[in-house]
């Protein structure tokens, strides 16, 4: 049957009916077949996620035919996302290799960079800007593309996570205003001070984790969970991060679902939660001075789960 196959748009088709039929998750940067076979057949075919769609019509040579159709069956035996099989994917409109060595980029944050964090810096002048578990170093280095003027230091406790940042450090030609560390959340950048801090750290829950889809088992562990209620980093987080703002400084997290538990934990802490254009997502913007007022409830909660 595969043989009828011959247009751009005949496998993009096939590969989002095999994709439903087969009942894939789609949560890595994508969240529907069509979309998620998009970008598989057109990243194979080495095109742009923009092409015109004149082109869909354009027929496959046969070694194209018989690379896409082995990533659509990889995609379904396997379970793999996309980002993985192709080696690349989009955040904040800008392309990022992607591999096992971190989590496939995807994170609300990207609306907030790729609208200048409005109304959050509109009258806060930033120079330095800090990315916490970085991952790919997608967030830090977006900030960086979106911002020519700022510096931004991208950290991660992964080696391995690392090695992909700094390959796409060196891929967005981002090498003379963006420093990877290899560092356990602020250990790496002792006596540093950030305008503004972002973070979207590990916080999928110990049973979240266990009930995750095949295809999140291909990510590292290590980027994705953080203890019994996904807040054990977030709240170290908390605890360290105003030693590391300037005076004005703020600082944006992602919790995802965890929201529920840290609101509960620290009903104190006014913390903003951002409204995105598909609505809330978990995220959260806190001044430093609300991290200083609060300090010593925050302390506790982080020393309890130490």
């Amino acid at each position: 049957m595969t043989a009828e196959l011959s247009t751009i748009i005949d496998f993009i088709r096939y590969g989002a009916s095999r994709f439903s039929a087969a009942g894939l998750t789609f949560g890595h940067s994508h969240d529907n077949p069509i979309d998620e076979a998009t970008h598989l057949v057109l990243a194979a075919l080495h095109l742009p996620p923009d092409l015109p769609p004149a082109y869909g019509t354009g027929k496959l040579v046969a070694d194209e035919c018989e690379r896409v159709l082995a990533l659509i069956e990889r995609r379904v035996s396997e379970r793999i996302p996309v980002a993985y099989l192709v080696g690349e994917t989009w955040f904040a409109g800008l392309k990022f290799k992607s591999d096992r060595r971190a989590l496939v980029p995807r994170s609300p944050i990207a609306e907030l960079i790729e609208s200048g964090f409005a109304p959050w810096l509109d009258h806060r002048h930033v120079e330095r800007a800090l990315d916490v578990c970085t991952g790919s170093g997608c967030i830090g280095i977006a900030m960086a593309e979106y911002n020519p003027d700022w510096q931004v230091d991208i950290v991660d406790i992964s080696p391995e996570a690392l090695s992909l940042a700094r390959e796409n450090i060196v891929f967005q030609h981002v090498e003379d205003r963006v420093e990877a560390i290899e560092s356990d959340l602020f250990a790496g950048v002792q006596g540093r001070r950030y305008d503004l801090i972002v973070s979207n750290p590990p916080y999928v829950t110990d049973d979240e984790y266990a009930a995750m889809p095949g295809e999140y088992l291909h990510e590292p562990k290590l980027g994705l969970t953080s203890g019994e209620d996904g807040l054990d980093l977030c709240l170290r987080m908390l605890d360290e991060a105003a030693d590391y703002l300037t005076e004005d400084g703020l600082l944006i997290v992602e919790v995802g679902e965890s929201e529920r538990a840290l609101v509960k934990l620290l009903p104190q802490v006014p913390f903003v939660w951002i409204e995105f254009k598909v609505g809330a997502m978990g995220v959260f913007a806190l001044e430093r001075r609300d991290l200083v007022e609060h300090a010593k409830a925050i302390r506790a909660a982080a020393q309890a789960r130490r």
